[in-house]
């Protein structure tokens, strides 16, 4: 790739934000945060994931500003619009086409590939009209190389779907796919925080610490988002680089486990016919109260959250009184307008999340490394009752640190990992990957029905053939190179057929558990040499996406094909 500027588009699930390099491609300079809020008195390093359409599915406004006017509309203007938040959790752990459709406020469904690319486009649009307001030149969206973060844990069906807005919202286009990066998001954190010194961590209950970057280092990185606990394991290299020791792992028990909670404690207040009356008539209301619990929960401490006016009238319509109401349940009273909820009931919204991230980390922690650290980074992780339970959790263990700015972490790593995506030098596979083959038909070991006759002999069809197993190391800056040769002496071309599983080497490519994610023929035109051919097939597997190339070495004649996790609708 040429040497380009960076912008890095930090997508979250409760909240979204970029950051940017003018810098040439392989200097080292710290990179600009685009701040957000001030239509709503506000300074943020990140907008709300927030995206509003009007009734026609006709794009309005994004972030702040889609929130500011959906929490402004009354009951039945509300329930015309799309107005969609925390969003991108509908990627998670399914496969997707272009016809998945998510569900709005009101519960209307919209196609998935439009919200996302009309949330893409947006923050493409904006990210250039703030360079070129502040630098004074015009940038074009051509100059950059775009570096858009996701969670390791996503299946690469999501990734792919995540490319596809992309290039739908004009970030690239067709012939410049590889002017877009897709990053890890916890990687991207990593390459940031091993950078920053003693001052740049928290520090609760320990002195001031730096990340050790002497090769040999390993230690876990926790990134804490609304919607995913998403985690890695490094270990540094010589030259800094890093080196991944264990396959993504983390589960969905983020920051809206804890919104979630509040909720039905809410539906417990209010009852469950009243709560869902309110729910359906009053969206622009409820997002209030869940914006004020948003800040709440950043601290170990009781809360007050505001009873919005139509929930207190729709309590007197049903003849009770309002204060009773609240304080027959444990944990909430009533103050003057004000819901107040105990410090150990605002603990308790955090039990579930808190054992999943407590049971992932235990898992790694026991097998054979020698973790040093723990990184908690995302924005979850600003909270100090989540930071204080894995201190108390782990510190016998390693040292657990976090960045000042822990929602900035990812999207300044991504810059970086922009700059030089090598940095992460090997990964672990996340499945074992193959294609298949025929081979000459062994009665011994291979299914009757599968055997067929060519002029040279009998072979076996729908072998599956091992090119990468799950969990082997596989590097960023090797390629893996396979040579064939045709079955027959006149045969014109070659079809590949690749294939992954979670299993370590199944036999044939029909069996469970295995699934196909590409295809592609490449061209033999010249059988003067009969069966004395070969085709050289090249897959980098170390990349955060996958991309094979199969070249006839006789005609020069070469293919490509990015490998399709997308299900076809």
């Amino acid at each position: 790739m040429s040497e380009s500027y960076i912008i890095a588009i930090d997508f979250g699930t409760a909240y979204s934000g970029y950051a940017f390099s003018l810098t040439a491609r392989g200097a080292e300079t710290d990179p600009f945060i685009r701040y957000w809020g001030a239509e709503v008195g506000q300074k943020t390093v990140k907008t709300p994931t927030c995206i509003l359409f009007d009734e026609h599915e006709e794009f309005i406004s994004f972030g702040y500003e889609a929130q500011k006017v959906y929490l402004k509309m009354r009951g039945k203007e509300a329930t015309q619009k799309f107005y969609f938040q925390c969003f991108k959790m509908s990627l998670y752990g399914q496969k997707l086409d272009d016809s998945v459709t998510i569900q709005a406020a009101n519960g209307k469904p919209m196609k998935a590939l439009k919200v996302f690319t009309e949330a893409l486009r947006y923050m493409k649009d904006d990210a250039l009209k703030t360079i070129n307001s502040s630098s004074g030149k015009v940038f074009k969206q051509s100059d950059f190389c775009w570096v858009l973060t996701v969670p390791a844990i996503w299946d690469h069906s999501a990734k792919q779907f995540m490319r596809k807005a992309a290039t739908q919202a004009g970030i690239v286009t067709t012939g410049k796919e590889d002017r877009l990066v897709i990053a890890l998001e916890p990687e991207a954190a990593s390459v940031w925080c091993k950078k920053l010194p003693a001052d740049g961590f928290i520090a609760e209950n320990q002195g001031q610490v730096s990340l050790d970057q002497t090769p040999g280092t390993q230690y876990i990185v926790v990134d804490c988002g609304g919607g995913t606990i998403d985690i890695t394991v490094h270990e540094v290299l010589g030259g800094g680089a890093l080196k991944e020791l264990h396959k993504a792992s983390g589960n969905d028990m983020g920051g809206q486990v804890v919104d979630r909670k509040f909720r039905e404690f809410l539906k417990e207040i209010f009852g469950e016919g009243l709560w869902e009356k309110y729910e359906r008539e009053q969206p622009g209301e409820l997002q209030k109260m869940m914006y004020e619990f948003t800040l709440s929960k950043r601290h170990d401490d009781e809360a007050e959250i505001s009873c919005p006016y139509n929930l207190a009238e729709l309590v007197k319509e049903s003849g009770k009184d309002l204060k009773t109401f609240i304080e027959g349940v444990r944990g909430a009273s009533w103050n003057e307008g004000l819901i107040q909820i105990s410090k150990e009931k605002m603990r308790s919204f955090f039990d579930d999340s808190l054992r999943g991230i407590t049971k992932c980390l235990k898992e790694i922690l026991k097998k054979d490394f020698c973790i040093g650290y723990i990184l908690l980074v995302g924005g979850y992780s600003e909270s100090q009752t989540l930071r204080q339970h894995v201190i108390n959790k782990f510190k016998n263990q390693c040292q657990v640190l976090c960045p000042l700015r822990a929602q900035e972490a990812i999207v300044k790593g991504a810059v970086m990992f922009g700059t030089n995506p090598a940095v992460v030098s090997s990964r672990k596979s996340a499945f074992t990957y193959g294609l298949e083959v025929n081979e000459d038909f062994n009665p011994s070991i291979h299914k009757e029905e599968k055997k067929f006759t060519t002029d040279t002999g009998d072979l076996c069809d729908d072998i599956f053939k091992r090119l990468v197993e799950i969990d082997e190391d596989v590097g960023w800056a090797e390629p893996r190179e396979y040579s064939f040769v045709p079955i027959k002496s006149t045969q014109t071309s070659m079809t590949f057929s690749f294939f992954r599983t979670e299993r370590n080497n199944p036999q044939y490519v029909d069996e469970w558990g295995v699934e196909k994610i590409g295809s592609m023929d490449v061209s033999m035109p010249n059988t003067t040499r009969g069966k004395d051919r070969k085709v050289k097939l090249k897959i980098k597997f170390g990349f955060t996406e996958m991309t094979a190339t199969a070249t006839d070495e006789d005609s020069g004649c070469t293919q490509s094909v990015e490998l399709d996790f997308m299900r076809r609708s």
